[in-house]
């Protein structure tokens, strides 16, 4: 693959090595199986499928495991942009992430905890996490306001004491229905006087710290999202040691931005190996297939269509490692555009060639049956999820306009 480290080669090889052996033999029996045990809300009965737990063992003994964390002693010490192809092949597959523990939101968390956290944070946290012994849970978006703002969160974080105690309601908490969901970064308002990128605070909350409630989880194309979920949960004056506090009061904005600038490469490459196999599949099919005397391929522009997502696919590859190598070589702030950029394109690559694959493959494409509906579900997602497409597309516009303001400067 162009401008691979030898390092990323290698990790490379060993971890498609790892899916084709061990992951994608396994992989619809363990999704059938959540499909028809797990195909509910009711969250509390849901549990992790004991082939998942036992290729995550595999994984861990292989040294495939954490590679997204650019940290030597603890990892495999991997650039954003070296790790990137690795979450690529990862996509390729829904329970993948997990599996190499390289999951959504548990990266960015643990990435947050690294950077930012305290010892004592990270001894009763980031170590569980890397480890694999527990999950856990960002809460940024409400309900009560437009989220594609961040900073029209309402849920507050206000200091009191030798605590702080957080009030308000989160949704679309990405894995708050996990079994082993042990703890969540609460992001709320604790100034509402301060500047605007430094009245919020991010918080750890132990999801059995009383006022903590799950009310529900969150269907996206009547899917569940099993074992994860995606759950609104409430704050009732909950109360935890201001020791929770991540970094300081006020500086939720500042370490968001660390957050969400190598998770967003993550995202995205999960996004094009997912692009990448539902290609596969839609040629597969179309090759195979055969109506009104043809194979499906050859009727009336799917061919054309092929041609049209392997460039669309190649191009936003391209897009996105460039990004991954602004980060790893200027930091996050100088990729501001590019950031945007991708969150804008790649899940909209990735819907157009899943609703095509969909279409080649009739109403199985519909189904279960097939690993497409996930993708699908995944692309419209991300186009929400990272923030709308609007506000990434005025994020590109105001930061290309400042170069020409710097011109006449």
């Amino acid at each position: 693959m162009f401008g691979l480290s030898e390092r990323s080669q290698q990790y490379l090889s060993r971890v498609q090595a790892f899916m084709k052996e061990h992951v994608y033999p396994l992989e619809a029996e363990i999704l059938a199986e959540v499909t028809q045990t797990h195909g509910h809300g009711n969250w509390r009965e849901w549990q992790v499928p004991e082939q998942i737990e036992a290729l995550k063992a595999k994984a861990h003994e292989a040294g495939l495991w954490n590679l997204f964390l650019p940290d030597a002693d603890l990892a495999a010490g991997l650039s954003t942009s070296e790790y990137a192809p690795l979450a690529e092949e990862m996509g390729r597959s829904i329970i993948a992430p997990e599996i190499f523990n390289c999951n959504a939101p548990d990266t960015g968390n643990m990435e947050v905890l690294y950077h930012f956290g305290t010892e004592a944070q990270k001894d009763t946290w980031l170590k569980p996490l890397l480890r694999g012994e527990i999950r856990s849970v960002f809460g940024m978006t409400e309900p009560q306001v437009a989220s594609s703002d961040a900073t029209n969160m309402e849920t507050r974080i206000v200091a009191d004491g030798d605590e702080v105690v957080i009030t308000g309601r989160k949704w679309w908490s990405t894995g708050l229905g996990h079994p082993n969901a042990k703890v969540a970064i609460v992001m709320g308002l604790t100034d509402p006087d301060a500047d605007r990128h430094q009245r919020h605070s991010m918080v750890l909350v132990p999801l059995d710290a009383p006022g903590v409630t799950i009310e529900r989880m969150l269907s996206v194309f009547g899917d569940y999202d099993a074992p994860y979920g995606h759950g609104e949960v409430s704050f009732d004056n909950v109360r935890v040691p201001k020791s929770n506090v991540i970094g300081k009061l006020g500086a939720g904005f500042a370490i968001a931005q660390g957050r969400l600038g190598p998770g967003r490469i993550h995202h995205c490459m999960r996004a094009l190996g997912a692009a990448e196999r539902s290609l596969e599949l839609m040629i597969t099919r179309g090759m195979s297939r055969v109506a009104f005397g043809q194979p499906l391929l050859k009727l009336g522009d799917n061919g054309t269509r092929v041609a049209k997502h392997r460039m669309a696919i190649d191009q936003a590859r391209l897009y996105t490692m460039y990004t991954a190598n602004v980060i790893d070589s200027a930091g996050v702030r100088a990729a501001a555009s590019e950031i945007a950029g991708i969150k804008a394109v790649v899940p909209t690559v990735l819907q157009n060639v899943v609703d095509d694959a969909m279409q080649i493959h009739g109403g199985g494409g519909l189904s279960h049956d097939y690993i497409l509906t996930g993708f699908y579900a995944m692309a419209r997602a991300l186009r929400l999820a990272d923030g709308p497409d609007e506000v990434h597309q005025a994020t590109v516009l105001r930061q290309e306009l400042k170069k020409y303001r710097q011109d006449k400067s």
